[in-house]
Order: structure tokens, then sequence, then C-alpha cells
């Protein structure tokens, strides 16, 4: 299941709104829930043709995700990285701890968004989001940063 295009979208497009909103990332798949998230993950390459912006909006509506304070670009003091970037990241993440379970995706999708590492992943002002795979990996499993 490596390199899951629907995934990477749908990563990409949680990142995405959790920016444009100031929300934390699990509260974005909380404001969405389980069913949108399977929608998304379900038509990702329908909704990819459409600009992000244009798609963000619309379950930004749909959902009543309101705006919040969570500004963790603003408060990145060097490189942000892209939300594609980041949407990658936590693709990785999820394509490993979903492993030879492919039908279970749309759990481990909210599982992982909703776990500790969603705050280690959105801090900009360490190097953990760009680390291995592997090791990304390894700490998730472990429940902590891993020294």
């Amino acid at each position: 299941m490596k390199n899951d295009s629907a995934l990477f979208f749908t990563c990409s497009l949680i990142e995405y709104i959790g920016r444009q909103q100031k929300q934390k990332r699990s509260a974005i798949v909380q404001y969405m829930g389980k069913d949108v998230v399977k929608r998304i993950y379900r038509y990702a390459d329908v909704f990819h043709c459409e600009p992000i912006e244009k798609v963000a909006d619309e379950f930004i509506t749909q959902c009543n995700i309101p705006a919040g304070s969570f500004d963790n670009v603003a408060k990145c003091r060097y490189e942000v990285p892209d939300y594609w970037t980041i949407g990658e990241v936590y693709e990785r993440l999820i394509e490993d701890v979903t492993g030879d379970e492919p039908d279970s995706i749309i759990e481990h999708i909210v599982e992982v968004y909703s776990s500790w590492i969603d705050d280690a992943i959105s801090n900009y002002n360490t190097d953990f989001y760009y680390q291995s795979r592997e090791y990304i990996f390894e700490c998730y499993k472990e429940g902590k940063i891993c020294a």
C-alpha cells in the first residue's frame, strides 16, 4: 500500500484546511468525522481535479469548521513546509500503521491524527517532521519521541 495517492491527497487536504482555519489537524478530523474522511479518501481522484482551495472551502462549509487560533505557520521561525510536504509525512505514517490491513485505512487516519504525534508533526520549529519515515513510525509505536 505504499504511495497511496488518495491517502496523500486526503492528508494534504486536512493539512490545508487546518492552516486555513487555524485549527489543529486532530480537530479538523474530528469536525469532519469518519464519513467525510472516507468520502474524501474514496473520491480523492475526483477532488484532486479541482483547486485545493475550492475543495477545502466546500468541506469547511459542509463540516462547519470554525476559525481557531492554532497558527503553527506564523509561529514557525524557519522555512515553513508546504501542505503537500506535511501531507506526505502523514501519508507515510498512516501507510506504515495500516500495514497489510488496507480495509482499516479510515480508522487509521482518525487514529493517527487523534494521537500525540499530531502535535509533534505540527511543530515546524523542530526537525521531527522531516525525519525518516522509519523513525517517525518507531516513535509513533513507542508513544513518544525516541532518543
